[in-house]
């Protein structure tokens, strides 16, 4: 990654450049030479250079798509926020923006992250963050390790921001939308932030060659089987209808939310009589193993009120990871992946990349 200053505005990145497209054959070609010159550098025209400001111009809370230099501003949740200097320690409060960051920045510049990013049953960069300072949302544990700038989600305590802020840590709350574009918006929002612009245009595409990837294919069946998300804890049970995040997996995947349809929004709980009235074809289970998904899994293979639901009767119940279908980063292209592969197997042979680039 490539640090940036004022001078560097107009900085430009350079496209892949597009195939040619092939010639409709004549009547009488010209016979083909019998030595065909190597091409040279100079004869290849070069890419017309893309203005590093038009990737981040429509992605919401960057304030100056052109500023590039320090200070610079940006709109979180929280309101307007003055970031004075290119931060080189940074504090997230959230698994889905500590799972952003690693993808954007060198572990050493991330000096401190919550418990829950360290627990492998819900973070997938468990394993990279095990040596990291833990905080609370207690400011003192955020205050003790001299942050630069703390990015967080809409759920950080009002009081712990108005603490930070005091004492002139700048603090930026936002929210991670899923889907494919928003996904984008995340992943460059958090790089304009960072100071490190380059490597998240480069990451946001990466990850967005992944999702076209996947739709190219799971968009040529005209049917769509119907799929719902179904957890249990503390004796309820839960589904995700329509703005959850397993619901934007299931629709990546391609698959018909039948929570939505029934007019569930976010994640709420249901009954027996809901998911025999949503009749969904497929079952999937986000729920970690070690709180209860094989006992809940098979509790809805042995209800007999719920031996006509096409999914109980067909055994299309599926226990799924977690991690991939709740979380509020990138991370869930590997949830869409996976559950691409139970609605449409004819489709997908090769095996999942389940490894995304990492900063040098």
């Amino acid at each position: 990654p490539t640090s940036t200053s004022a001078s560097t505005s107009a900085m430009t990145v350079a496209p892949t450049p597009t195939p040619s497209p092939v010639s409709a054959p004549v009547a009488n070609p010209t016979p083909i030479p019998t030595h065909v010159p190597e091409p040279t550098a100079a004869s290849i025209p070069s890419p017309t250079p893309v203005p590093l400001a038009a990737y981040f111009e429509r992605v919401p809370g960057i304030v100056d798509p052109t500023n590039f230099g320090w200070p610079r501003e940006v709109e979180g949740l929280n309101g307007l926020v003055t970031i004075p200097t290119k931060p080189l320690r940074l504090i997230t409060a959230s698994v889905g923006h500590d799972e952003l960051a690693v993808s954007l920045i060198p572990l050493s510049r991330l000096v401190g992250v919550g418990g829950a990013s360290k627990n492998a049953a819900f973070s997938n960069v468990a394993s990279l963050v095990q040596d990291i300072p833990a905080i609370t949302r207690d400011p003192e544990t955020i205050i003790a390790l001299s942050p630069d700038v703390v990015v967080t989600s809409p759920f950080f305590p009002a009081d712990g921001i108005d603490a930070l802020t005091r004492l002139d840590i700048p603090v930026v709350q936002t929210d991670l939308v899923q889907g494919p574009r928003e996904c984008e918006h995340n992943i460059l929002l958090m790089g304009y932030i960072l100071g490190e612009e380059l490597r998240a245009v480069e990451f946001a595409s990466e990850i967005g060659e992944r999702y076209d990837s996947l739709v190219a294919l799971t968009t040529l069946s005209e049917s769509k089987p119907r799929v719902v998300a179904l957890t249990q804890y503390s004796d309820s049970i839960w589904t995700a209808g329509a703005d959850s995040t397993e619901g934007g997996v299931i629709a990546a995947a391609g698959g018909i939310n039948t929570a939505a349809e029934a007019g569930i929004v976010g994640n709420l709980t249901t009954s027996l009589e809901g998911v025999i009235a949503m009749a969904p074809d497929i079952v999937i289970i986000p729920q970690p193993a070690e709180y209860g998904a094989s006992e809940f899994s098979q509790s809805l293979l042995e209800n007999e009120a719920l031996a006509e639901v096409p999914a109980i009767k067909d055994g299309q119940v599926y226990i799924v990871e977690s991690k991939h279908f709740t979380t509020l980063s990138h991370w869930n292209i590997l949830g869409a992946e996976e559950l691409a592969r139970i609605l449409w197997p004819d489709l997908f042979s090769g095996p999942i990349d389940y490894e995304f680039s990492l900063p040098e």
